[in-house]
């Protein structure tokens, strides 16, 4: 998929589109590779579509991990790890809608502000029913420690771990959009 089209698709800021263009690449595999603002590459990654489920849920409950130490309820970590099993095909749907819905408690409007962000990143690694809904974790997991040195460290995670697809999904996408299907 070109660049301009990805841009177009999923409505890219002015900034980021300018500069992916700048870079005289054409194709969203080519520019992936390239260096970038983490907060780019993690807005292309959670973009519907690029990811699967799979690597979504799975990169939600790394950076969920990354605030480890914020998860003083035993529930919010359950539930971080049975989203990993699941995505793994060690747990059932049952038993990650069980997790989520004790994540949910554990996630209390009554915590301190950043144990609160942490509790909520785990319930919504539980909450992934397609690639765009586990989103939230990686932001919530965010909001919890947002350094520059987090976002960093979210960007390596996505370069070394995920494959996005650029192609098939998101030119379904593009049809919907223009009203083609």
């Amino acid at each position: 998929m070109t660049i301009a089209k990805f841009c177009y698709i999923h409505g890219a800021c002015a900034d980021g589109r300018a500069w992916a263009i700048s870079t005289g690449l054409t194709t969203m595999a080519e520019l992936w590779m390239r260096d970038m603002r983490p907060e780019w590459r993690e807005w292309i990654a959670t973009r519907p579509g690029v990811l699967e489920d799979r690597e979504l849920r799975l990169y939600g409950c790394w950076c969920v991990r990354q605030v480890w130490h914020l998860l003083t309820d035993e529930r919010s970590r359950t539930a971080v790890e049975v989203s990993e099993r699941h995505a793994m095909g060690a747990a059932t749907a049952e038993e990650l809608a069980a997790a989520m819905a004790a994540a949910a408690a554990a996630a209390s409007p009554a915590r301190a502000a950043r144990a609160a962000w942490a509790a909520w990143a785990a319930w919504a690694a539980c909450a992934a029913r397609d690639a765009w809904a586990a989103s939230p974790s990686a932001w919530a997991a965010r909001a919890a420690c947002a350094t520059r040195a987090a976002r960093a460290a979210q960007a390596s995670y996505l370069l070394a771990n995920v494959r996005p697809n650029f192609e098939a999904r998101l030119d379904l996408m593009l049809r919907k959009k223009e009203g083609m299907i």
